[in-house]
């Protein structure tokens, strides 16, 4: 596999199982210096091995992006241990079900607490460093369903539309200064988070390592948005530009 120069090292949170887990591997198979986040030490032990034997190099991380004072610091430390991180990918995330007929707040926390301050936390730890130094790269896992308030995942659709905003807004800060920003817009991808579900109602369902691939790529082009599926793309954008009442009553399943 080619390396890369330009990455020589990366944190990437969320690494245990789906998107993270297989982003960690493409980027170690092509010589970056891995830092796989997540809270099961025993699934990271395991990358770390398959990486290994497919002459990578991933380091696990033990971290709880939620216990964001944490973060910040765990992040801070490993950026000055390492000589500097190259990219940092906000991974981490969850999704729950959180229908406005039966919504409970204990639900709506979680997600909140990974999706949106856990991500933040961990883009913002890497920052100031980042800036002193005049290069780096961010990454943030959003979704297509950031696009539109989802029915029955409301917290889901509103915590991927804070990451995306907020990606957004860093991209336009960090512009002059060296720093690259880039918001993943995914779809449907096989994961923990898609497992149990009916798949005739996620339409377009990527593999894993597909997603990866294609995450990896937009990386390395420094892309600013990178949204996939194009189906799914397209679906969305027409769907965000529909008037409310005619979106409210398509999402509701009216004629």
């Amino acid at each position: 596999m080619p390396s890369n120069p330009s990455y020589r090292s990366a944190l990437i949170t969320g690494a245990s199982s789906g998107i993270g887990r297989a982003l960690a591997l493409w980027f170690a198979r092509r010589g970056t210096n891995v830092w796989a986040a997540a809270r099961r030490r025993d699934a990271l032990n395991a990358l770390v091995e398959e990486a290994r034997s497919a002459g990578g190099r991933v380091q696990p991380l033990a971290l709880d992006v939620t216990d964001t004072p944490e973060t910040v610091r765990v992040i801070r430390s490993l950026d000055e241990e390492c000589g500097g991180l190259d990219l940092v990918v906000a991974n981490a995330g969850i999704s729950v079900a959180t229908d406005g007929r039966r919504l409970e707040w204990s639900d709506v926390e979680r997600i909140l607490e990974v999706n949106v301050l856990g991500a933040a936390a961990t883009l913002s730890a890497a920052l100031p460093a980042m800036v002193s130094r005049g290069r780096g790269h961010l990454v943030g896992i959003s979704s297509l369903a950031a696009f539109r308030g989802m029915p029955r995942f409301s917290a889901y659709s509103g915590s991927k539309a804070f990451l995306s905003v907020f990606l957004e807004g860093l991209r336009v800060d960090l512009r002059k200064v060296g720093l690259k920003v880039t918001a993943i817009h995914a779809g449907y991808v096989k994961s923990e988070l898609t497992a149990g579900g009916r798949e005739d109602r996620m339409p377009f369902l990527l593999e894993t390592d597909d997603a990866a691939g294609r995450i990896g790529r937009a990386i390395l082009r420094g892309d600013r948005v990178c949204s996939f599926p194009w189906q799914l793309r397209t679906l969305a954008q027409v769907v965000k530009g529909l008037p409310d009442g005619l979106f409210d009553r398509l999402a509701r399943g009216e004629k």
